[in-house]
């Protein structure tokens, strides 16, 4: 028997039209690989989309592309994560599995779990995942020693389907993630499909009534930091034989990926611009460029970004982050905590330390921006009155 491993595809994640459809064309290429290697089923631990209502054109492109999987009568199993689930029950799943493109194996009435059972005689269940890492309450009502005791009379390969940090494998830098610990799982299944946090990570816990435990990282990383660190996402295939397991990691890198981080203090933008100047050989390449410190003189949109870019050769995709550039003239005012009134009183007996305001324009923002909505008017009016008054603040 043989079987794939996919966990968060995150589809329609990214807004730059280009990784866009880098993310779609890597779901492509894992269901061709899945079909060049006559998978039996394919198991999909949650977030498949970023949203629980994806864009018309999305949804149409992946259920195209899990048509494939249909017509070559190959079996999706599918559980909802933080993202696709929605606290209304209600999701773009529930639409794919009523066109038989999936099977949801979240079977739950009364707390208890139920079986799907594949044509293999694989058994499979699973719990959703939610925002918040909320299920990890849903672990506590569910009636697990039923479901170990259905699990533990069954002689059949057994997979639970999970979409939750657990605590023991999440590593430092998930520190701040909620997690459960495994114990919550319900023992007597000999694979356990992980999704939800975005690393790889296989753990075998036979010895203590679980089986492998398994995290197969993204599909396709989901943001600039998980770009830089993984460089591409992946999935597992995984044989059985006699119940035991193989596991094999499917990289997949559709195109090649360079990243350059860029230290720029007390530096010109004109400095920063020739060091820009020195990446070389971008063609057909996602280029990754972080920038951080602080100027030492002029501001950040100084650096003129896409002309920069323009001159590049051919990249396939130029993707920037300077959420931690600065410049030193532009430096935060200190707040110290205090009443909302003490805050403002600060804020504004600080303006003039930036060349763009003075403590008179920011009194009369404030002012504004402090109106409140009358009793009897309609929100659409009051949000009018308000632009309208900022506008002549501005002199717009």
């Amino acid at each position: 028997m043989k079987f794939a491993h996919f966990a968060d595809c995150h589809l329609g994640s990214w807004r730059e039209n280009k990784l866009q459809e880098l993310s779609l064309n890597t779901f492509r290429k894992a269901i061709d690989y899945c079909l060049k290697e006559y998978v039996g089923f394919v198991l999909i631990s949650g977030d498949l989309f970023d949203t629980a209502l994806p864009s018309i054109e999305l949804i149409k492109e992946v259920a195209h592309e899990l048509n494939r999987f249909k017509e070559q009568d190959i079996p999706v199993y599918i559980i909802a994560g933080s993202h696709d689930f929605s606290t209304s029950g209600k999701t773009m799943l529930d639409v794919l599995e009523k066109a038989g493109l999936v099977d949801n194996v979240v079977k739950l009435k009364d707390n208890k779990l139920e079986f799907t059972e594949d044509r293999t005689g694989t058994l499979i269940t699973g719990l959703y995942g939610k925002r918040g890492s909320l299920e990890i309450e849903d672990y506590k009502t569910l009636n697990i020693k039923d479901l170990e005791e259905k699990a533990k009379n069954e002689n059949n390969f057994k997979i639970f389907m999970f979409h939750t940090a657990l605590t023991e494998f999440k590593g430092e830098e998930f520190e701040r993630i909620e997690s459960a610990s495994y114990a919550v799982l319900p023992k007597y299944f000999n694979y356990y499909a992980g999704g939800h946090v975005h690393y790889i990570y296989e753990a075998d816990k036979s010895s203590e009534g679980y089986g492998k435990i398994v995290f197969p990282g993204p599909l396709f990383p989901n943001n600039f930091a998980e770009l830089e660190k993984l460089k591409y996402g992946g999935f597992y295939i995984v044989e059985v034989k006699d119940k035991n397991i193989s596991m094999n990691h499917i990289p997949l890198e559709l195109v090649k990926l360079e990243s350059y981080n860029i230290n720029v203090e007390n530096k010109t933008p004109d400095e920063v611009t020739k060091e820009l100047f020195k990446i070389k050989n971008t063609k057909d390449k996602l280029i990754l460029i972080r920038i951080e410190g602080s100027l030492k003189s002029g501001k950040p949109s100084d650096i003129k970004f896409n002309d920069i870019f323009a001159k590049f050769e051919e990249p396939f995709f130029v993707l920037k982050n300077t959420n931690k550039l600065t410049a030193k003239e532009f430096e935060e005012i200190e707040v110290k905590q205090g009443t909302v009134e003490e805050i403002e009183s600060h804020i504004i007996e600080n303006s003039d330390k930036h060349e763009l305001f003075n403590k008179e324009f920011i009194s009369k923002i404030m002012d504004v921006l402090n109106l409140e909505k009358n009793e009897d008017e309609k929100i659409p009016d009051f949000e009018s009155r308000l632009l309208k008054d900022v506008k002549r603040m501005i002199g717009v």
